[in-house]
């Protein structure tokens, strides 16, 4: 029989985990990704039709948007119309809290599941804890001790992904379907500031924070390989953070997954290896 569970994006920061939270309850999954090499592991590419296939056999999906593009809804709706043809049940999207029903990128592919879809369900969480510790500024804390953003003294409920991976795994196994969508925090609101003092604590050396002009911010992502658009959208969200648009904390994980969220400062102690 084929697998219960796939998992798009089945090796990025929270596909991988929840692949470990399924396997921990000994629920049958698969993994949609660019380059299989693996026995979960199935094709899969938001761009190619013929990744179909890729959904024969399950019954739910877990849904990571292609990062590398913003018109979401126009690649994706193809394969998801699919995924219905083939027998796919429930979908659990992971959107961003900074993305309404209806809002560009993946709020896009909300509203379409919300009209669409038998089951579903929208993770919509802050921004992630590991975005220091394994993306885009976990070089530069490691080398140069800077945390670059737009963010001016901004404030933001960081999440830790394995709390949005408990959430999204009793999304895709809970008897009864969400239906609606979740804005995910951690416990606490934190400025950028605030990260790289406790980021000091946990390494013992000094962590700054730059906060940058948006103009300058851009063309760094630019100069990093992002197309032109997908940095502009990037530093609006930076500037949106800087107007106080994630200030806040929610009960989503606590609600949905059972579990208190982690603490910034027991994931900075927790990965601190990673900045050595």
């Amino acid at each position: 029989m084929g697998a219960r569970i796939l998992i798009t994006g089945g090796k990025g920061k929270s596909g991988r985990r929840v692949a470990s939270h399924l396997a921990a309850k000994g629920i049958d999954f698969a993994i949609g990704t660019r380059k299989p090499d693996g026995p979960h592991d199935r094709p899969f590419n938001w761009a190619d039709l013929s990744s179909a296939s890729a959904f024969d056999g399950c019954n739910a999906v877990y849904l990571v948007a292609p990062t590398d593009r913003t018109d979401h809804l126009a690649v994706m709706q193809p394969l998801l119309q699919q995924a219905i043809e083939r027998g796919v049940h429930r979908f659990v999207l992971l959107s961003s809290s900074l993305l309404p029903a209806g809002g560009p990128m993946m709020g896009e592919v909300h509203a379409w599941l919300a009209e669409n879809a038998p089951e579903w369900a929208v993770l919509r969480p802050s921004w992630f804890m590991q975005n220091f510790s394994e993306g885009p500024h976990a070089a530069t804390v490691r080398d140069e001790g800077i945390i670059y953003s737009a963010t001016g003294t901004g404030r933001v409920g960081f999440i830790d992904a394995e709390d949005i991976a408990a959430t999204a795994t009793a999304c895709l196994t809970a008897t009864t379907p969400l239906n609606s969508d979740v804005v995910l925090t951690g416990p606490e609101a934190l400025s950028y500031d605030d990260i790289a003092a406790t980021i000091t604590s946990a390494l013992g050396r000094p962590i700054r924070h730059l906060s940058l002009a948006p103009s300058a911010l851009t063309a760094r992502f630019i100069a990093q390989g992002l197309p032109r658009d997908y940095a502009e959208t990037l530093t609006q969200m930076d500037v949106d953070i800087a107007a106080g648009a994630e200030d806040c904390t929610t009960l989503g994980v606590d609600q949905v997954a059972r579990q208190r969220p982690t603490s910034f400062r027991a994931f900075a102690e927790r990965v601190a290896d990673t900045w050595k």
